[in-house]
């Protein structure tokens, strides 16, 4: 009998067979993860392929055989074994390595499976059977169905896949010797995409992130230390009962039995002259008894210390103290919402479980959205990430990448790796990363148990190896946070505070990261919270990505400015052909941009993300709306100090700095509209003797400016 692969075996520990048999293990030449155990074998009707999955946040992953179609199964299972286990003698075009994933592995299953069903359905019985017109029907098949491109794509793909694979098969699994449909590509065999680019991702509606992220906050800056002083007594209460110690009917270990029923006598007195009551709780029937389970934990106790005919409980009985709806545990309340306690009934204890998971879903939501981060690089994050750089003065979050990390070959590295530059994230991240590591004791931040000395054995426990919560149960716990929200505002009267609904439907965890680049482009100056701005934010999270384009967020970034500009220079033509007028001394080179950038663009498709950030840099869409007034920028006439280094294509005015007498200034309507605002608040001041004179001196000459630019705009109209 094969013995099963343990987590500290690798690859090259292993004898791999170039054939296997029906005792072959299916992981015999993957690495695994810790904690993994691979017993799958090659007759199996379903191979586990979980344990050679390293992100702790991934999903259980297995193939089942009976799903496949009799007469392909055995050959199908020579084929995906070959896949997991050997490299492509043949490395197609776009490849990523030599050996795809096992992520690549579990998406290619049903691929393969859907080309079976379709040949068996046409009478084929075999895949050596399988003709070069068979393939072109095939293909015709696949071009014809109501499926996106990209499917079309990825169901041909796979059969590319398989046939590079052909000669480390058996003669009943092989396709035919030539290449299918010649090795033509994709776009001669299934025409253009005509898919939308750029990132799918719907952002979260701002109305609907504003409110989020401000109760993420309140959980993390003002209900946190309540809740994990409550957590730290819910633990002690369940360390110190009878479930944790078994169920003998003893008093506490070292205690006589007289003893414990004179510190259960002091107990019951101490309650009653506190006008307390005794722990209750409701049975089905809706009955309110007493908890004997959670009087073993107040007095640290044996399970059966209360049982039926124990003079303990009589004692209780008769003690004439009042059953309480609720167990609140013995911990202060602080944290308030305006002037009140935010739990003014107290934290019970059966409600500790339900808080600390909201306040995982809080720290989830500020770490995740204020960060840029992924969402499966943030549930693996591990106690300690946080450093801080005295020198630079920056927060900084290591972590670990799986998207581009690859070796030599190009082939994937299961286990991923440390990103070579940290995050660079504000403090409030560095905050909700310390309110996780005082939460519990274990080494990832996001795990599935908070306390692994509970629970043992749990299905959540034995389904997969990876100990940190999933992606799609983060998505399942906003819900939930969101829905525990909205009802806490019902019941409080705080109906403003409410999470609306958000039109695009569920938050699931990857919108975050989406959301945050439109917000730095969209909102620069509106306030996340604590006065930081996204302004902020995108100085700190977009240069800390040091031009790591791999992580993908200046992409988004990229992507979210190039739509925001083209919207914006679009409502300016139409201001334009309405009647618009503009002035001051980049009037002409605004208009010429317009419309311009607009026959020149509008409508383009981009295939890239790299194109957003080329065209980004073009001349005819440097134009930036400001403070009652339109930067048109030439970085060769601006005085300001521009953002980004002196030969970067991608500079950019500093519209904080901007300067008065700048040769890039234009004043549009909408400009002058702001202007005229001012000049009203100014006259105000400059009208009212009780103003300082040196500030009435200073806002009459302001005003005097801003006047001349108001008449030089009406008078060139």
């Amino acid at each position: 009998m094969t013995s099963p692969l343990h987590a500290h075996d690798t690859a090259s520990d292993i004898l791999v067979p170039e054939t296997p048999e029906a005792g072959t293990l299916v992981l015999a030449a993957r690495d695994l993860a810790p904690g993994g155990n691979a017993v799958s074998v090659f007759g199996d009707d379903r191979w586990d392929l979980t344990p050679a999955i390293f992100e702790a946040h991934a999903t259980a992953i297995s193939l089942n055989w009976l799903a496949v179609p009799d007469p392909f199964r055995q050959p199908l299972k020579h084929y995906f074994w070959q896949l997991i286990n050997h490299d492509a003698p043949v490395l197609l075009r776009n490849s990523q390595g030599p050996r795809p994933s096992i992520k690549t592995v579990s998406n290619a299953f049903p691929r393969i499976v859907f080309f079976v069903k379709w040949l068996l359905a046409d009478g084929i019985v075999s895949v050596d059977e399988v003709t070069d017109e068979d393939l072109e029907r095939y293909l015709d098949f696949v071009d014809d169905a109501e499926i996106s491109h990209d499917n079309k794509e990825d169901l041909l793909h796979e059969i590319r896949r398989l046939w590079s694979y052909r000669t480390r098969l058996q003669a009943f699994a092989r396709l035919p010797a030539s290449p299918p449909w010649s090795g033509d590509d994709m776009i001669d065999l299934l025409g253009a995409s005509r898919r939308r680019t750029g990132n799918k991702t719907p952002r979260i509606a701002p109305q609907v992130m504003e409110v989020l992220l401000m109760w993420a906050l309140r959980f993390v800056q003002d209900f946190a230390d309540d809740i994990i002083a409550a957590a730290g007594e819910e633990r002690r209460l369940w360390a110190s009962g009878g479930t944790s110690r078994g169920k003998s009917g003893t008093a506490r270990a070292g205690h006589k039995s007289g003893e414990a029923q004179l510190a259960l006598r002091a107990f019951l007195a101490r309650l009653s002259d506190e006008g307390g009551s005794l722990p209750g709780r409701r049975t089905d029937d809706g009955t309110l008894k007493v908890s004997w389970s959670h009087l073993t934990r107040l007095l640290d106790t044996s399970a059966g210390y209360f049982g039926a005919d124990r003079a303990s409980r009589r004692i209780v009985q008769e003690s004439g103290l009042p059953i309480g709806e609720r167990i609140l545990l013995d911990v202060p309340v602080t944290g308030r919402v305006g002037q009140q306690p935010w739990k003014s009934d107290g934290i019970a204890y059966d409600e500790v479980k339900q808080l600390c998971r909201l306040l995982t879903t809080a720290c989830f939501i500020v770490v995740s959205y204020l960060s840029g981060a992924r969402p499966g690089e943030v549930l693996n994050l591990e106690r300690g990430c946080i450093t801080y750089d005295d020198s630079a003065r920056l927060w900084l979050m290591n972590g670990r990448r799986w998207k581009g990390a690859t070796d030599e070959d190009g082939t994937k590295i299961p286990e991923g790796e440390e990103r070579h530059d940290p995050w660079t994230v504000i403090e409030l991240v560095a905050q909700a990363v310390n309110v996780l590591e005082q939460l519990h004791d274990r080494s990832l931040l996001f795990p599935v148990l908070l306390d692994e000395r509970r629970n043992v054995g749990s299905s959540a426990t034995r389904r997969r190896p990876g100990q940190a919560l999933t992606s799609s149960a983060m998505g399942e716990d906003i819900t939930q946070f969101i829905a525990w929200i909205n009802t806490y505002c019902d019941t409080r009267g705080l109906n403003r505070e409410r999470i609306p609904d958000d039109p695009a439907g569920a938050i699931c965890p990857s919108r975050f990261r989406r959301t945050l680049a439109w917000h730095i482009v969209r909102r620069p100056r509106g306030l996340v919270a604590c006065a930081i701005q996204y302004s902020h934010i995108n100085v700190t999270v977009t240069l800390g990505y040091g031009g790591a384009y791999d992580s993908g967020f200046p992409d988004d970034h990229a992507y979210e400015q190039w739509l925001f500009r083209l919207e914006q220079l679009a409502e300016d033509e139409e201001r334009l052909a309405r009647g618009e007028h503009v002035s001051g001394p980049a009037a002409d080179t605004y208009r010429h941009r317009v419309h311009t950038a607009n026959a020149r663009f509008a409508g383009r498709v981009l295939t890239t993300h790299g194109q957003a950030h080329d065209l980004l840099a073009n001349t005819e869409l440097q134009i930036y709306p400001g403070r009652a007034m339109t930067c048109v920028f030439d970085a060769a006439k601006a005085p300001c100090q521009l953002r980004r280094s002196q030969d970067d294509t991608t500079r950019t005015p500093d519209q904080d700095d901007c300067r008065p007498n700048c040769q890039n200034i234009a004043y549009t309507d909408r400009d002058i509209a702001d202007l005229e605002a001012q000049a009203a608040e100014l006259h105000d001041v400059v009208d009212d003797p009780l103003a300082p004179s040196i500030r009435k001196r200073r806002d009459r000459h302001e005003l005097a400016r801003i006047r001349k630019i108001i008449n030089d705009h009406t008078c060139t109209k």
